[in-house]
């Protein structure tokens, strides 16, 4: 009789463990951290406390995961506010860029007011966007491009970039990047 079998038997037939229940109690198996051996009880505790660490680091990382987008979101809503407390659009500019820098640690940011511009993450300017970033230019390393858009149209383009070539790169998620783009967009719509 295979391994297989047995085990095939015990899944198909768990009344079995009712019948034998004084026998279950009565097996020992090798400890799996040792040569000496365990009851089938202790081995099932063994495997549950493995199994209870296992969650407990998956329970980590989530929520580890949660207080870094929740610090995200607190950074949004700071950025949010300094921006729709701007009284016109000299001073929208200036508390866009100031609080990209204050607020999200970006210190190279430009908004240029045009139209149809994608929204892309690179690792080299496009056309030579790079230009605006004045003395920094040969520094940057990575870009984020967005377009800015305002009661449905295209009005301009927000380019942050760092010096960092892994801050921004094309497979990243831009959810967050795009809510600061609709939040610009917004805010320069009142003074367009």
């Amino acid at each position: 009789m295979k391994a297989e079998d047995v085990a095939n038997y015990l899944q198909e037939n768990p009344a079995f463990f009712e019948a034998y229940a004084q026998m279950l109690s009565d097996i020992v198996i090798p400890h799996p951290y040792g040569g000496r051996t365990i009851s089938l009880s202790e081995r099932q505790m063994l495997t549950l406390r493995e199994r209870v660490k296992d969650l407990e680091k998956k329970l980590h990382e989530l929520l580890e995961f949660a207080k870094e987008n929740d610090g995200l979101q607190n950074k949004l809503h700071q950025f949010t506010l300094a921006l729709f407390n701007a009284h016109d659009l000299p001073g929208l500019q200036y508390a866009a860029m100031s609080s990209l820098r204050d607020i999200f640690s970006v210190p190279h940011a430009a908004i240029h007011l045009w139209k149809e511009q994608p929204p892309i993450c690179v690792h080299q300017p496009v056309l030579d966007t790079a230009k605006w970033f004045g003395e920094a230019e040969p520094h940057l390393r990575s870009f984020a491009y967005m377009p800015l858009r305002a009661n449905g149209q295209t009005i301009g383009i927000l380019i942050i970039a760092s010096e960092d070539a892994q801050r921004f790169y094309p497979e990243m998620g831009t959810i967050f990047l795009q809510r600061i783009a609709d939040i610009v967009g917004a805010a320069l719509s009142q003074h367009l």
